[in-house]
């Protein structure tokens, strides 16, 4: 138990650092360019991985439309928004943002699954909605002047809860690899055109440091950090599982005062305690309600 709750914990952390390691990529390669190449490594991580463990299997006709919505709108835009809105998007805001995604999740479910919206997540979504605002505002409440980054980084928030319901949907009759892995293809696949159409100026780093940095956090954010929190969430309990979740802007914002030098403000931590505390709020399931659900 305690070493799945270490793997658990290293996971959270290699994903809170993904907005630090974006925002120093975005430096040296630019985003549609990084967008195709990160994705490039992803799937030859993938196929390899497919390959291994002989998990190579065709997709029905049926789920083709499905896996390409999913590749297009969840990889693609999600990875291309990222990278965009990490330009001028500070990455512990982004990664504030990024954690309300359950919540709109839960609200995209019951409006297209028809699964139940509770009072719960509405109290929750609003108290997140107060920290997002503490946290874009800058502690400054009579004016809102909302960063462009920050604006893109909302949009690979919907993405993110877009691939959350169509992974779900898809689960049924689909295995998790096979659905990333085909998933992912077709985001690189879209993606190559756009490397070249949407950059301008195209930005491409020459120092094999930067491509050894690409290509190392691709693997073990998008690969190896997937593959143990999937198999570690087994041994431990979900809903703990979920709160250690939500401290990767914390993580973030830690990250980004070592690597970037970007001093923690008072503001953050509240914005974060509120986000955090709406999500976790919206989310959490009695015991009671757990054994309410049907297996």
């Amino acid at each position: 138990m305690l070493k799945a709750y270490a793997w658990l914990t290293f996971c959270v952390i290699v994903w809170g650092s993904n907005f630090v390691f974006g925002k120093i990529l975005v430096q040296y390669f630019s985003p549609s360019l990084l967008t195709s190449l990160r994705l490039l490594f992803i799937v030859l991580f993938l196929v390899g991985l497919a390959i291994y463990k002989k998990h190579l299997k065709a997709l029905h006709k049926k789920d083709i439309v499905a896996i390409s919505a999913l590749g297009i709108i969840s990889v693609f835009i999600n990875q291309w928004s990222f990278f965009f809105g990490l330009q001028t998007a500070d990455p512990t805001t982004s990664a504030l943002i990024l954690a309300t995604t359950p919540i709109l999740a839960g609200v995209l479910a019951a409006i297209f699954l028809k699964e139940k919206l509770t009072i719960r997540t509405l109290i929750g979504s609003f108290i997140a909605i107060i920290g997002i605002y503490f946290v874009v505002t800058k502690g400054d409440l009579s004016s809102l002047n909302i960063d462009k980054g920050i604006i893109w980084i909302v949009v690979t928030m919907i993405t993110f809860a877009f691939m959350i319901l169509m992974t779900k949907v898809l689960s049924n009759r689909i295995d998790p690899l096979t659905i990333t892995l085909y998933s992912n293809i077709v985001g690189f696949i879209v993606s190559i055109p756009f490397a070249f159409l949407l950059d301008n100026p195209l930005r491409i780093s020459g120092d094999i440091s930067d491509w050894a940095f690409l290509i190392g956090t691709a693997v073990v954010v998008h690969g190896i950090a997937t593959l143990l929190w999937n198999y570690n969430i087994r041994y431990v309990d979900a809903s703990k599982a979920s709160i250690l979740s939500n401290l990767e802007p914390f993580v973030a914002m830690i990250m980004g005062l070592l690597l970037l030098f970007k001093p923690i403000t008072g503001i953050e931590i509240v914005g974060s305690i509120f986000i955090v505390s709406g999500v976790i709020f919206s989310t959490y399931q009695s015991k009671e309600q757990k054994r309410k659900r049907p297996v």
